[in-house]
Order: C-alpha cells, then sequence, then structure tokens
C-alpha cells in the first residue's frame, strides 16, 4: 500500500484503520488519521507477522491499548514513523508491543497519552523491541511517560526521551520486571 489514507474508521474490537494477522504487508507514505479500536491498535493491528511501514504517519487515533498501533507477537519493522497525539484509555497512546521483536528506526512519538495507566509514547509487554534514533517528546501517562517496559528485553540506541511527563512514576521512562539495555540515550526535562 502506498500514498493510502485511513481516516475516522472504527472496529468492535481490534484494528480501527487497519487488520492484519500473521502477513507481511508493506506500507510507504500512508496516514492513519483519527481511527478507534475499542480493544487496541486505533490506527492499526498487527497480529503476528512481519509488516514494513515507511513514512507512515499516526495522528489521532485511540485503543483500549495501543492508539496508534498495537502489535502482538510481530516483527513490525518501522521506518521514519511519526505517532503524534495518539491515547489509549490503558497502555500505549502511540505503540503497544505485546511478546514482539519490533524494529523501529527514525521514528517519532510525540504528545501522545495513556489515560489509566501508563505508556504515554510506547508500551512493551514481555517482547524484545530494537530502537534506534527514536525520540519521544511531550508524552505522558500514570508510569513511564515516554515508555513502559514490563518484562522483556528492550534495546534502545541513540534515542531521545524529551519532556515526557508521568502522573506517578518514571517521566522518561518505566522499567519493571524487565532488562532493558540502553546505549547513548538521553533523557532531558522529564
Amino acid at each position: 500500500l502506498t500514498n493510502c489514507m485511513f481516516a475516522a474508521n472504527s472496529a468492535g474490537k481490534y484494528g480501527g484503520g487497519l487488520y492484519t494477522l500473521e502477513g507481511a504487508p508493506t506500507l510507504t507514505n500512508c496516514t492513519f488519521t483519527n481511527n478507534s479500536g475499542r480493544y487496541g491498535g486505533g490506527g492499526i493491528f498487527n497480529g503476528g507477522g512481519a509488516p514494513t511501514l515507511t513514512n507512515c504517519t499516526f495522528s489521532g487515533n485511540s485503543g483500549n491499548t495501543g492508539g496508534g498501533m498495537r502489535t502482538t507477537g510481530s516483527a513490525a519493522i518501522l521506518n521514519n514513523c511519526t505517532f503524534s497525539a495518539n491515547w489509549s484509555s490503558h497502555w500505549g497512546g502511540g505503540m503497544y508491543n505485546e511478546h514482539g521483536a519490533p524494529r523501529l528506526t527514525s521514528c517519532v512519538f510525540t504528545a501522545n497519552w495513556s489515560i489509566d495507566s501508563g505508556g504515554g509514547g510506547m508500551f512493551n509487554y514481555d517482547g524484545y523491541p530494537n530502537l534506534s534514533h527514536c525520540t519521544f517528546t511531550n508524552n505522558s501517562g500514570r508510569y513511564g511517560g515516554g515508555m513502559y517496559n514490563y518484562s522483556g528485553t528492550p534495546t534502545l540506541a541513540n534515542c531521545m526521551f524529551i519532556g515526557n511527563m508521568a502522573g506517578d512514576s518514571g517521566g522518561g521512562m518505566y522499567n519493571r520486571s524487565g532488562s532493558a539495555v540502553l546505549g547513548n540515550c538521553t533523557f532531558s526535562a522529564n
């Protein structure tokens, strides 16, 4: 899919804009705006598989988990994607990753929020995401304004966390029962 727009769609369960299962679709220059998935993945829900997203934008999407995108058991590849002003009622305003190993390069998470729990920008549950040169700015959540890691081993290199806020703990990042590996990362004004 190239130069496609998914706007104002909704789903009673998952994937308001797009639902993919065990596939490897390629999306380039696509936009997901104001979509909602009741249980998760307002913009996209991906179960298994390995989709590749390049230069895609997620804005104003919502869901219970993963307002912008939810991945479960996925090896998704995201290059130069932007998540802005997405929200979730529980986990991962911008993106929610569960039991997967997505790879994100040069992605931006800004002004996303989770209302009840945490991971305003991104929430990782028992997964192994790999992030390089990603930026988290002005995201908010109860725990882990920028990122919340629960179990698993996320690896981050050359990432920046600036101006994120948590209502309880971990303005920039909150780690629980996991082993996050960080190299050359910056945390400022969280």
